[in-house]
């Protein structure tokens, strides 16, 4: 597990702490799939006690994100292909005429903080910062589903992009080439506060192409 992006946790909710940077690594592929790791190595790494790892290990092994070994540690499941094209395509299923319906109930919204975490995004883009960058990510797309009222679908679309690889990110950082990526939260958001359900669908289709293309590391998928 490469931690050198890390810093030491602050001393609350360690366990959620604890879990959203397993998490990460995981989704950016620094947690190499099918490799057993220690908790002792990870809570060595992220400079705190064994407890909350095991307890956030436990938490993404409840979400399907990990497989326990006993004694040993735990291990991300090995992804197909096959794998990843299917929860592409459950998310662009789920997400995209998602954001139509938010753009079209979003009359009344502030804007403003989701304003500031679109500019985060860009922010962390631009300075490289990886981990920063998918955090914000995760949380602005959260917080628009979230203004649909409905939990279950939230909970399952952070569980798909859990499952979801990102290991392109760091090499588009360091290439300096996600800016551009970045900078698509602020069209979607714009497209959503005009209330324009129809642009928004089409912004969030080819935003979360990313995920399946580039972001992964691979070609973008054609749109169908």
């Amino acid at each position: 597990m490469t931690t050198s992006n890390h810093t030491p946790l602050r001393a609350i909710s360690l366990r959620e702490q604890a879990r959203n940077a397993i998490r990460t690594s995981i989704v950016m592929g620094q947690i190499q799939p099918g490799n057993v790791e220690s908790v002792v190595k990870v809570a060595a790494e992220l400079g705190v006690s064994i407890t909350p790892v095991r307890e956030a290990v436990m938490d993404l092994a409840n979400l399907g994100i990990v497989e326990v070994i006993r004694n040993k540690g735990f291990r991300v499941p090995v992804l197909t292909e096959q794998d990843l094209d299917e929860i592409f395509k459950l998310r662009t299923m789920l997400e995209v005429p998602a954001m139509r319906e938010v753009a079209e109930n979003f009359h009344g919204t502030d804007p403003e903080p989701f304003k500031t975490l679109a500019a985060d995004i860009i922010l962390a883009a631009r300075e490289g910062d990886v981990r920063r960058f998918l955090d914000s990510d995760r949380k602005f797309h959260k917080a628009l589903l979230e203004t649909l009222g409905n939990h279950r679908l939230v909970q399952t679309v952070e569980q798909l992009r859990d499952q979801a690889r990102m290991q392109g990110l760091q090499k588009m950082a360091d290439h300096g080439d996600l800016t551009e990526s970045a900078e698509e939260h602020l069209e979607i958001l714009s497209a959503i506060a005009a209330g324009d359900g129809d642009l928004s669908a089409e912004l969030m289709t080819r935003h979360l192409a990313h995920s399946r293309g580039i972001w992964a590391d691979r070609p973008e998928p054609q749109a169908t």
